[in-house]
């Protein structure tokens, strides 16, 4: 787990070492184990390194194979890097080191760009190419991994976050309104390629691009899960299903404890974490760490859910550790916490993540999380409304959007406003797409292909690694989504959602975390905004900055201020919280 970097130039001259270092230097938090850049001709690439596999300095990156004319800079983990070790060993390829990296370059070398399907793992890299003076960008399946992509003049930059790129300068930093649409609409998720700032671009998940020595790219999509189903699947029993999930689950679990560091486990005291905890423990896993976190209560919702995270605890007698966050802890850390992210994301748990992962990282360096599970299972309260639905988009819309597209008109500034409902056409086309037919999987396709990789994801992802600390989720392996895809929506959307999943866990865990009412990390002051929270929100709302963007009309800022408990969400968030964070992550940007 790492961060990567680098520039690629295409008019002749020389790379910018200099502008990549300095990248390469803002991301030191994801990787503060090592650095180095390397720059030859056109391209230069650098560097920052967590020690999890080989933790000698013959993994160091970038990595150079002078023998076959390839460099790579790799962030993420290769779950099942020693098998494809030993088959290109047998094809004759020796080796250097003896972790994943080396793995991917002579893989890449072997079976070219399709070498990627072969993979099980999270990744982005950046490979170049002698011979055919490439460059060859991928990402993982679903996204786990990020990589920014800035097009500037004479060439293109790359990062593992946005501010990376924005620290180097030269990139157009204006803000890109379909991007705010879809932020004020689609919940904080802005899909790829796009960004919330025109001149910076995401590589969509399951792509490779290769961009030519002139300049020119082409992308090749190479995965997406088939909710067909065939007549073999159709003739299962729920407890067919429920045996399969629990096989494919293990495995996954088991695949993301290749280390050579320990490997704990963020546990909420939800089913999802606690299953993975329970495969951990059925493994033999030996004194398993595992860590959970909590808040002050406000206007009466709880801040944390120990009593079921203790309960897990002490059946498998982990160690275990609660984090209490007050108050003023809170609010202390919020600057920090907005900064670390890649993107605006309004979600509460970013708060709750950035803390514990700052306490995780002082024991160790490695966790699971139950990412995912969600999306993939049919766990939210918006799917069954769904499944018998004749206008999907509009139903889909009306359980998840944050508001509708002329309701919009009334808080955006009319400058502001992209000219028609981008978000809602956004859903529209995706729901088009071949290979789904009702429209539950097309509802649980869109957000297990989108909404999760720009907002769970991203959010583990940039609140960990803020503290150099990798997150695995083994809900994303891509084994278990392609298995989960193929599973009747009934047996997902049974017992109030991930039944089959649930039926899984009770061969695991005890029933008391599996039969509850379904919770997530509650941060109720950031919901509930009062007190010096309000006046922090207001202070970012009405500032010079602020009012020079003019992103928001001051009516809108106006019954916000007022009122901020009378304008939550369908999805309980705040709108206040919302406006403030977009506000706030800019500034922190130094935009």
């Amino acid at each position: 787990m790492c961060g990567i970097a680098g520039e690629i130039r295409t008019d002749g001259s020389f790379a910018d070492d200099v502008a990549v270092a300095r990248m390469t230097r803002s991301l030191e938090t994801r990787g503060p184990d090592g650095t180095g850049v390397h720059s030859r001709g056109r391209i230069a690439f650098g560097h920052r390194r967590l020690k999890i596999i080989d933790t000698s300095e013959l993994s160091a990156q970038p990595m150079v194979d002078s023998d076959l004319g390839l460099t790579i800079v790799f962030n993420g983990c290769i779950y099942n890097y020693k098998e494809l070790r030993d088959d290109l060993s047998a094809k004759g390829y020796r080796f250097f080191s003896n972790g994943d990296t080396e793995v991917i370059l002579k893989a890449f070398h072997a079976w070219g760009q399709g070498f990627v399907e072969k993979l099980n793992g999270m990744f982005a890299f950046a490979i170049f190419d002698q011979r055919s003076n490439e460059v060859i960008l991928g990402r993982d399946r679903l996204g786990i991994k990020p990589l920014y992509v800035a097009e500037i003049s004479g060439g293109f930059r790359f990062a593992s976050t946005l501010p990376a790129l924005v620290s180097a300068g030269g990139i157009d930093t204006s803000i890109d309104r379909t991007a705010l649409h879809h932020y004020m609409t689609f919940h904080a998720v802005v899909p790829a390629p796009r960004t919330i700032l025109n001149g910076v671009r995401k590589l969509p998940a399951a792509t490779v691009r290769v961009i030519s020595q002139t300049g020119e790219t082409r992308d090749t999509y190479y995965w997406a899960p088939s909710y067909q189903r065939s007549s073999d699947d159709l003739k299962k029993t729920a407890n067919d299903w429920r045996d399969e999930v629990l096989s494919s689950l293990r495995t996954a679990v088991k695949r993301r404890m290749v280390a050579d560091v320990p490997v704990g486990v963020l546990l909420s005291g939800g089913v999802d974490s606690s299953i993975i905890t329970g495969l951990l423990a059925e493994g033999g896993q030996q004194n398993l760490s595992t860590f959970s976190i909590g808040f002050e209560e406000a206007n009466g919702e709880k801040g944390d859910e120990f009593f079921y995270s203790d309960l897990i605890a002490k059946r498998y007698d982990t160690n275990h550790e609660k984090i209490f966050v007050p108050s003023s802890d809170l609010m202390g850390a919020l600057p920090d916490t907005i900064a670390a992210m890649s993107e605006p994301m309004v979600s509460y748990d970013n708060i709750g993540f950035y803390l514990l992962s700052r306490e995780v990282s002082k024991h160790l360096h490695v966790v699971q999380s139950g990412q995912g599970a969600d999306e993939i299972f049919g766990g939210y309260h918006w799917y069954p409304p769904l499944t018998a639905s004749k206008d999907l988009t509009s139903d889909y819309a009306g359980v998840f959007f944050d508001r509708s597209h002329e309701v919009l008109k009334t808080q955006l500034n009319p400058d502001w406003i992209a000219g028609e409902d981008v978000s809602r056409q956004f859903v529209d086309d995706h729901f088009g797409i071949p290979g789904a037919s009702d429209p539950l999987d097309k509802a649980l396709r869109l957000d297990t292909q989108i909404m999760l990789a720009d907002d769970p994801v991203k959010r583990v992802d940039n609140m960990t690694m803020a503290w150099g600390l990798e997150a695995r989720v083994p809900f994303l392996d891509h084994e278990l989504v392609e298995l989960a895809a193929r599973i009747p929506g009934e047996h997902k959307l049974a017992q109030g959602g991930k039944g089959v999943l649930k039926e899984a866990a009770r061969l695991v865990v005890p029933h008391e975390v599996i039969d509850r009412k379904k919770g997530y990390f509650p941060v109720p002051q950031l919901k509930y905004i009062e007190g010096p929270y309000l006046d922090l929100v207001r202070g970012a709302l009405t500032s010079q900055k602020a009012r020079e963007r003019g992103l928001f009309q001051e009516a809108y800022l106006d019954r916000l201020f007022a009122d901020p408990i009378a304008h939550i969400t369908p999805l309980r968030g705040s709108e206040l919280w919302q406006a403030a964070l977009l506000e706030m992550w800019l500034q922190a940007q130094g935009i």
